[in-house]
């Protein structure tokens, strides 16, 4: 089992075994609070939005109150995904056989439920999440006694204030893409650069990746990088809150992404990035802004691939970590194994 003192990885079988995954969604994505969207998305009373956590479905609403107010989204008749996308609604209803929610939750209405007896709409509301906004950001927690937001962010929108500020910055577009490996795979190689000089050579053109320069921050909920442009000393920072949700800040004028990296199956991985740029950012810096991430993360892509291959042949049970230069790596792992996901509760 990898502490933050093992210079052993996790086992490979946990990037592999679809058991494994299962009690990661159990005891990890259940239990964790995550990006979920955009705070605006949900502002105003009668608004709603479908998210996921790791592959547990939540819905998220503003009931005519103005109460910001999660659940599982997921019907308490057959077990239908209730809704997608996001809106306003003054209800929720299962496309399925039309059992209805009010935006808090309590069941409305269920067609033919009078011809059962003993049915009471008040035993079957939707399963209450916890949801909470810091700034323009939306995160869910499937958990209905999860501790805080605040609690889990920690000291991170303070690190983060140093460069930026949140709530001066205008959201611009989402990004989707993916990854044909573990997601374990995908978190792991955010968490180093020593990747960067061999793998990023436009990265790194750029950016200062020395290692005595590129300062690594391992926090109890979270892992920090720090870096700072060659050309200009402009500061950048790449942070993982854990599990799963990963915020950029590109050395240069004010811009940030955020979003989660989801597993999509044992195998594959989803992600998406929102991004938020300051309203006044000129457009040819968009544009190239937005060519230079993508070739870095068509890197990226390649070699989390290559990865997931080598770990898939089965001929190495574990591999051996650069503690000085992976330390956030070594830290990750370590919350992870803590969870006993290869030894999960009866």
């Amino acid at each position: 089992m990898a502490t933050s003192a093992s210079p052993f990885t996790l086992p490979f079988r946990w990037y592999t075994d679809d058991e494994v995954l299962r009690s990661e969604r159990s005891l990890i994505f259940a239990r964790s609070w995550q990006y979920g969207g955009r705070a605006a998305q949900v502002a105003e009373p009668g608004s709603f939005l479908a998210t996921d956590a790791g592959g547990v479905p939540v819905l998220v609403t503003r009931d005519e109150a103005g109460t910001l107010r999660a659940f599982l989204n997921v019907c308490r008749h057959r077990g239908a995904v209730l809704v997608d996308g996001c809106g306003t609604r003054r209800t929720i209803q299962c496309h399925y056989h039309a059992w209805t929610y009010d935006l808090d939750g309590s069941l409305r209405r269920a067609p033919r439920s009078e011809r059962e007896e003993g049915f009471d709409h008040s035993e079957w509301p939707l399963l209450p999440a916890s949801a909470d906004t810091w700034g323009p950001f939306l995160f869910v927690n499937p958990d209905p006694d999860a501790p805080p937001l605040a609690e889990h962010l920690g000291e991170l929108p303070e690190i983060l204030a140093r460069d930026i500020d949140v709530d001066t910055l205008a959201f611009h577009s989402r990004v989707e893409f993916g990854a044909d490996a573990n997601w374990k795979v995908v978190v792991e190689n955010f968490l180093e650069c020593y990747h960067c000089a061999t793998a990023h050579p436009a990265f790194s053109a750029e950016v200062d990746v020395h290692p005595d320069r590129y300062v690594l921050e391992a926090h109890p909920t979270f892992a920090a990088q720090f870096c700072r442009a060659k050309a200009t000393g402009d500061r950048g920072q790449f942070l993982l809150l854990y599990p799963n949700t990963g915020i950029n800040v590109f050395p240069g004028p004010p811009n940030l992404s955020i979003g989660p990296i989801v597993p999509h199956g044992t195998l594959r991985t989803k992600r998406y990035l929102d991004y938020f740029f300051a309203p006044d950012v000129d457009d040819g810096w968009l544009r190239e802004f937005f060519a230079f991430d993508d070739q870095v993360g068509r890197e990226d892509t390649a070699l989390v691939e290559s990865v997931q291959r080598g770990m898939n042949a089965g001929v190495l049970d574990r591999g051996r970590l650069l503690l000085a230069s992976e330390p956030l790596l070594a830290a990750f792992q370590a919350w992870v194994a803590e969870r006993k996901i290869d030894n999960p509760p009866e």
